[in-house]
């Protein structure tokens, strides 16, 4: 008799340690295709959107520059009008381009290197836009003497700023199941 407990004593601590190393591997992936995910919203919002602002066909340009991500963008035209117009003026965007899901005709797709493996891609476009009333010239102001704002005499209008929000998933590139998805809430 205490042998058959002693045994369903060692099989249940088999089966918690073999469930709780499942567990904790699918968690190390999910996090990292959260990770992979948030690069890519970082790579979007700091480095991709700012250059598209002030350039007529910023897509030849972008994919010159990032092309060891395998930068992929949809038209420059579509991107134009989701960066300077309201969501119902999109008439140049494909029409699965205002669903949530990124990877319905995707504004941007790359590839981020993985440290062990072939790495993630990550989908992201824009589903909504509020226009504000940013400067998106992409001329910096310096002036070393009398700063950014200077000394104007005149009244100088609230900053409204525009409002983008991104879909965003990561995606393991050689498990599809691997994937994690943001939301993101842009102003500039």
């Amino acid at each position: 008799m205490l042998a058959l407990i002693s045994l369903v004593i060692a099989l249940a601590v088999l089966y918690l340690l073999l469930t709780q190393t499942k567990v904790s591997g699918a968690h190390k992936r999910y996090k990292n295709s959260l990770e992979a995910s948030h690069g890519g919203v970082q790579l979007i919002t700091k480095e991709l959107i700012p250059r598209m602002f002030g350039t007529p066909t910023p897509g030849s340009s972008l994919k010159l520059e990032f092309s060891s991500l395998n930068l992929d963008l949809s038209s420059d035209l579509c991107l134009g009008q989701k960066l300077s117009l309201p969501s119902s003026g999109w008439a140049a965007c494909l029409p699965g381009s205002k669903s949530n899901d990124p990877k319905q005709a995707p504004d941007m797709t790359f590839k981020l290197p993985g440290a062990s493996g072939p790495g993630y891609k990550v989908y992201a476009k824009i589903v909504d836009t509020q226009p504000g009333n940013s400067d998106t010239s992409g001329v910096e102001l310096l002036d070393s003497a009398t700063g950014v704002t200077g000394a104007s005499p005149g009244v100088s209008p609230k900053h409204v700023p525009a409002l983008y929000r991104l879909e965003t998933e990561g995606e393991s590139i050689s498990n599809a199941r691997e994937k994690a998805a943001l939301t993101v809430l842009y102003s500039y």
